[in-house]
């Protein structure tokens, strides 16, 4: 496996880091553009999901490989407030910054696999793998 990737969340200018970085990391795996895209979009939704409601975290990005599989796992950590409704922020359309609500279902759509942990104490740390 290769080293990890990380990029820490402070600004808005963190989060196009972030997707520059997922970008660039896809391209070298491999992924051809409508992947790099979804990797893009997964990564700029979780991104501002930490400057949004924790106020600050990080994103790393790593290679994955699993028997003869290659993929790239994004995993957004945070030690903010924690989700208080897991189930209601994975509902379609839902959204509590005025966004387009596609947040959370949209990364899980756009990605391979995708698990979530949340809670009060930890904060929040999703992963999100997406297979070549």
């Amino acid at each position: 496996m290769k080293d990890r990737s990380c990029v820490k969340i402070l600004t808005e200018w963190d989060i196009v880091a972030a997707r520059q970085l997922g970008r660039n990391i896809a391209k070298e795996l491999g992924f051809g553009t409508v992947d790099q895209a979804r990797i893009t979009t997964a990564i700029s939704e979780l991104a501002r999901n930490i400057y949004l409601y924790a106020g600050e975290g990080q994103i790393c990005i790593e290679e994955v490989q699993e028997k003869a599989k290659k993929g790239l796992n994004i995993i957004a950590e945070d030690h903010g407030p924690g989700i208080a409704d897991i189930r209601k922020v994975m509902e379609d359309g839902f959204s509590t910054s005025g966004g387009l609500g596609a947040g959370l279902p949209g990364v899980k759509r756009l990605m391979d696999q995708f698990e979530l942990h949340s809670d009060a104490e930890n904060g929040t740390k999703i992963k999100a793998v997406k297979w070549l």
